[in-house]
């Protein structure tokens, strides 16, 4: 799919993997609508790269439906949905006082980062599904972001690890439930990334981290996610398939 006029959404768009992909998509001539709970930080990037800023609770349709039909109202129909939006959180299974995991914890992470996810693309696709077919037959895509530690999860990543693997395991179902239409869904599992998070570590632990990886021996870069993401809606063959994007990482088990 050619991204020049055609319009786009991002969840969690205003920071992050999010935010950088928002820029790659409206410098490739994208119609960007920014959807986030963070309506500064939104209306800040939007206004840094003439998109559309949107508050979005991904965990609930009414306010996923009506930033949709805001971002269509605007930009028209959306033919690319960027799945950005996601929490993180660590604890084990049983304390060391022997408590055991709060169940809500769990929800809570699963909500967010595998249903809300799986709410928003159903909710667009069921718009993109009314499209007329662009060249090929295609009508949309649409991607996911997953995590390495869908595979390598780690100690106090149960729930964490089991929203991503969660998604990089609808991938291909929703490819396969769309392909007729013309839709396709990629998820991107990215590993150590420089994003807000990590940002917030000392520097030493920083490098700590990024020596850890194969090659290149750094953390990734947003830029690095949302080329990949670009590339996705560009290639047609792309569907139904989660890609690594961890420079040969595996996680430990700390």
């Amino acid at each position: 799919m050619d991204i020049q006029g055609n319009a786009a959404l991002v969840t969690g768009g205003a920071s992050g993997l999010g935010a950088e992909t928002v820029r790659h998509l409206a410098a490739a001539g994208a119609k960007v609508a920014i959807l986030d709970l963070n309506r500064q930080a939104a209306q800040a990037l939007a206004g840094e790269t003439g998109g559309l800023a949107l508050d979005c609770d991904i965990t609930d349709t009414g306010s996923v439906e009506r930033a949709l039909q805001a971002a269509a109202d605007a930009h028209g129909p959306a033919r690319i949905l960027m799945n950005c939006a996601g929490i993180g959180g660590a604890r084990r299974l049983v304390g060391k006082d022997g408590t055991p995991m709060p169940l809500e914890d769990f929800s809570r992470i699963i909500q967010v980062n595998l249903v809300g996810t799986f709410n928003v693309m159903r909710l667009a696709a069921a718009r993109m599904l009314k499209l007329d077919p662009l060249q090929d037959g295609e009508r949309g895509v649409m991607v996911c972001t997953s995590s390495v530690a869908a595979y390598d999860g780690q100690v106090g990543q149960a729930a964490y690890a089991a929203s991503k693997g969660g998604l990089a395991s609808l991938t291909l179902p929703m490819a396969r439930d769309l392909a007729q239409f013309g839709v396709r869904v990629v998820t991107i599992a990215p590993g150590l990334f420089l994003t807000p998070l990590l940002h917030q570590l000392p520097q030493d632990v920083q490098q700590s981290l990024g020596a850890s990886i194969p090659f290149p021996k750094r953390l990734g870069k947003p830029d690095e996610y949302a080329r990949l993401a670009l590339h996705i809606v560009g290639n047609l063959s792309l569907n139904g398939e989660v890609i690594r994007l961890d420079g040969a990482l595996r996680l430990p088990p700390r």
